[in-house]
């Protein structure tokens, strides 16, 4: 491998732990300043929480619902260009054409707005004497996939719940993806349950490197988040992991080690083509 080859086969991720509060403003200006920090420290890619603009809930999406260009989307897309770096900006209440969506925008390294991942799968939970949660009472699904590509490798993204459904994993790898990136908020029942566990999953199951960003744990907020946002490897090792606060992880993406745990254990040639496939219905 050449020194170029070499030098783009690793590049540094980090994920912003945010703590949201009522107050826009102030959600907006912590999460660029944690974008410059981060930035400072050598990260090339930056994800933010989901949600992380407004409170999570039902009664707060149309509240705080902006188009895209909009507030937030701006100042994230100028803390991108001014840090030079591919920005997931976790997600934000949309608002277009009379519907609210989830909605994750990702810019680039020049500000530019690469895509919007509206959130496909909405939680409709209800865990009775633990939570009840369902977004379809006020948000709308999203209905594409959602990868962006950088020097180093091709991103794939989902928001939160999107996180439980392995196909969507699946598609992305096949569509080339090495890293997947996942803003979350899940709460103090699902969090300890099946937060890593389904990171460790998505990982495992596609050799893939997965990162989970978290807002940070508030117990006065009415939607309490888990936190722990982390990054785990396609051996399905948890190398970067918060704990409840406000925080910026950080992970080392070695995208050779990736490579060579797909020859160890080569589950993409020896996958039964001929008996079953997952594939997307349609395209985009």
């Amino acid at each position: 491998m050449d020194t170029l080859a070499k030098a783009m086969s690793k590049f540094r991720l980090a994920v912003v732990q945010l703590h949201v509060s009522k107050v826009k403003a102030d959600n907006l200006s912590r999460a660029q300043k944690l974008v410059k920090e981060a930035a400072g420290q050598g990260a090339k890619v930056v994800v933010l929480p989901e949600c992380f603009n407004s409170p999570y809930g039902t009664s707060f999406f149309p509240e705080y619902a902006e188009r895209i260009p909009g507030e937030s989307t701006q100042l994230l897309s100028e803390a991108a260009k001014e840090n030079a770096v591919y920005l997931v900006g976790g997600s934000i209440p949309e608002e277009d054409g009379g519907k609210l969506y989830n909605t994750c925008p990702v810019f680039g390294p020049d500000g530019t707005l690469l895509l919007k991942h509206r959130k496909i799968h909405l939680v409709d939970i209800d865990i009775p004497g633990k939570i009840r949660f369902q977004e379809a009472e006020t948000l709308s699904p999203g209905s594409s996939f959602s990868v962006f590509d950088t020097p180093f490798c091709k991103v794939g993204v989902g928001i939160c719940y999107d996180m439980r459904f392995a196909e969507l994993a699946q598609i992305y790898t096949k569509r080339g993806c090495q890293l997947l990136v996942y803003p979350g908020a899940f709460n103090m029942t699902t969090g300890p349950a099946h937060w890593e566990l389904l990171q460790k999953g998505r990982a495992v199951d596609n050799q893939v490197y997965v990162a989970a960003a978290s807002t940070a744990r508030d117990e006065t907020a009415s939607y309490v988040a888990w936190g722990h946002s982390s990054v785990v490897s396609p051996w399905g090792e948890v190398i970067s992991q918060a704990g409840t606060e406000e925080t910026v992880v950080y992970a080392d993406i070695d995208l050779q080690y990736l490579s060579d745990v797909r020859q160890q254990i080569p589950i993409s040639s020896q996958r039964r083509s001929d008996l079953y496939s997952v594939t997307a219905v349609q395209e985009g």
